[in-house]
């Protein structure tokens, strides 16, 4: 690949998509980006403003007189920033039918690199979850057990006055195995086509979108958390904000090389449900 022919516009869009398509934790209906605006560089903040709900009051016909509403404000730091770089060797590129071909796939790989951080990093932030809206562990060791404890969380949900709209649980492969037992588990492939499919997603059960994934936080031995919750308790923020295709100095080689910074915060620790899956 000659460095004459690189877009940095054109190759940032896609590794955004790319990215996009492969995110079970940070994409649209698991998180939300409402607060994404202009990132530029690690060390932004993004600040995310909230109003205190108005007083309903009894009207009696006497004068009203309206209330000051209380603001607050969060922030999210765009603390996270992780980076590829590679080259490819004038020789493999002469011994490559498409070095195009090699270069994009290569590039399509970072993109699932830099995927799997994120969505680790994400996930990891079940730990912010509001004291009552955690199970603890449990041992589930039959579908009916897994099914039962989608339910709870579901409760827990509505307990804390969730939407129902939207609501989605993330679980690790050998959970969802357990669910295909349950006939009360629709699985995706029985769905239709009348609505698009989540990355992940491979089954509805009691008003969850079951999504399945490796990423799911594996705290203790064979134990994995179970998230469920609904797209608003979630921001995320993410940004390619280079990348650069330059010849090497030291090397008869191209090399390419990009930088990915993001953020995340569970804004509403009432927005989601955990609990700690065990299969003992």
């Amino acid at each position: 690949m000659a460095v004459t022919t690189f877009k940095p516009e054109i190759w940032a869009q896609l590794l955004l998509a790319t990215l996009d398509k492969a995110l079970v934790y940070g994409q649209a209906g698991v998180v939300n980006r409402d607060y994404e605006g202009e990132i530029s560089q690690q060390g932004d903040t993004v600040r995310i403003g909230a109003v205190d709900d108005p007083t309903i009051g009894d009207y009696t016909g006497a004068a009203i007189v309206p209330e000051d509403l209380t603001t607050t404000e969060q922030t999210m730091p765009i603390d996270q920033a992780k980076f590829f770089a590679f080259k490819l060797d004038d020789v493999d590129r002469a011994q490559v039918a498409s070095a195009g071909g090699l270069m994009q796939e290569s590039m399509r790989r970072a993109a699932f690199g830099l995927r799997d951080v994120a969505d680790q990093y994400i996930a990891s932030l079940y730990t912010g979850v509001a004291a009552g809206n955690t199970l603890g562990t449990v041992a589930v060791t039959t579908g009916d057990i897994a099914y039962g404890v989608l339910r709870d969380l579901g409760v827990l949900l509505d307990e804390a006055d969730v939407p129902m709209e939207g609501r989605y649980v993330v679980v690790p492969p050998w959970f969802h195995g357990l669910l295909l037992d349950v006939d009360r588990f629709v699985r995706a492939d029985a769905y239709g086509s009348t609505r698009p499919i989540r990355n992940g997603e491979v089954g509805e059960a009691l008003g969850f979108r079951v999504l399945k994934s490796n990423n799911t936080p594996n705290p203790a031995g064979d134990d994995n958390v179970v998230q469920a919750g609904y797209s608003g308790a979630i921001s995320y923020a993410e940004q390619i904000v280079d990348t650069e295709a330059f010849r090497s100095q030291d090397f008869f080689a191209d090399v390419v090389r990009g930088l990915h910074v993001y953020g995340a915060k569970l804004t509403r620790p009432t927005g989601i449900a955990t609990c700690v899956a065990s299969q003992t």
